[in-house]
């Protein structure tokens, strides 16, 4: 492995082929990424609290520990919770998918799929996450404050506010409606706006990460409108 460059994004790729570690270690390096490399879902947590990459890579069927169960840890943690994920496995059944983005997957990659396709959803995932670095700011709207410069939600008032860190996504879905209350945006426009229009996921990714939201904020927030797809309460 080169050595560590300051200045470039780190990304941890989990998975026990060798062969696909090395090979998408050397291309991720080619393209200018720091590479970090972990062989099931233990030693990815332990890599990723020491490192905090900027993004995941993560197979699901791994010894001692799968991804899907990584994955939830890692949605669990304070510290790693708003970091990208991409699943890549060899499982593409749907509701292998849909488990996937129910534990906070941001996409999902079924192999085989080649080494360009990786390469480019990487960078799109990486300038999904920059966008919302760019500019900090606190929205309030009802009795909820969504704060996109500490990636958290605080819900209620005054001493009996409580504070939320949602995983990445689920935080950007959520501000990207709250901060326009009343306009109906299609599942596509959600995707286009919040995973990027290069990013390749199904229309089902916005209802499970919809769904997510609903679980931790409660359901009158965000309206279903049937046959269109959603929008903010006014």
């Amino acid at each position: 492995m080169e050595e560590s460059r300051s200045d470039a994004l780190t990304i941890l790729v989990v998975d026990d082929e060798e062969d696909l570690l090395d090979l998408l270690e050397y291309n991720l390096e080619q393209e200018g990424y720091n590479t970090i490399l972990a062989r099931d879902g233990v030693e990815a947590l332990d890599v990723a609290r020491e490192e905090a990459p900027d993004l995941i890579i993560l197979d699901i069927m791994m010894p001692r520990m799968d991804g899907i169960e990584a994955c939830r840890r890692l949605r669990k943690d304070a510290h790693l919770r708003t970091i990208p994920i991409m699943m890549l496995t060899a499982r593409s059944e749907e509701e292998d998918q849909v488990a996937g983005l129910d534990v906070g997957a941001d996409i999902y990659l079924s192999k085989p799929v080649s080494v360009s396709v990786i390469l480019s959803q990487t960078k799109a995932l990486l300038r999904s996450a920059r966008r919302y670095e760019v500019a900090p700011d606190k929205l309030s709207v009802h009795n909820l404050t969504v704060d996109r410069d500490r990636y958290l939600v605080y819900q209620g008032e005054n001493d009996e506010e409580e504070e939320m860190r949602l995983p990445r996504k689920e935080f950007e879905l959520l501000y990207f409606l709250a901060s326009h209350p009343g306009k109906v945006f299609s599942r596509q426009e959600i995707l286009d706006e919040v995973w990027g229009p290069d990013v390749y996921v199904v229309d089902r990714t916005v209802d499970v990460h919809v769904r997510k939201i609903r679980e931790k904020i409660g359901s009158k927030y965000i309206e279903t409108v049937k046959g269109v797809g959603y929008k903010f309460k006014e």
